[in-house]
């Protein structure tokens, strides 16, 4: 999610993100990198698909109203639904919910939880 902020919020292309974000981040465990690297790559390869999710399934808010947190944290929940078929979506919202309590505000935490919600359904239902 850090990594989508930061591409975000920073107008950075996905490689400036690589070259710059594992080097502020200190010391991590491969397997944790891979991962975050995997869920980046997810998002990016699939953001014009994800960014027509959100907007589909918000009910009175653009895209770039939300805030940075918010939509970041949706475009890798969503990216993790679409690049790993094998995680249940439950899972994926769960996580993501963990994650936006402790980065985004807490009123957000239902807008997210329905958001996700509308979106794996939309999903599944495809």
């Amino acid at each position: 999610m850090q990594m989508l902020f930061q591409a975000d919020v920073g107008k950075q292309t996905p490689e400036q993100v690589r070259a710059t974000f594992w080097k502020a981040c200190g010391e991590v465990e491969p397997e944790v990198q891979g991962f975050a690297e995997d869920l980046f790559r997810a998002a990016v390869m699939h953001q014009e698909r994800i960014d027509q999710l959100i907007v589909s399934n918000s009910k009175h808010w653009r895209l770039e109203r939300m805030s940075a947190v918010d939509r970041n944290l949706l475009r890798m929940a969503i990216g993790e639904m679409l690049g790993f078929k094998g995680t249940p979506y439950p899972i994926v919202i769960n996580e993501a919910l963990e994650i936006g309590r402790r980065y985004s505000a807490p009123e957000s935490i239902n807008f997210l939880n329905g958001m996700l919600d509308s979106v794996a359904r939309a999903l599944l239902a495809e």
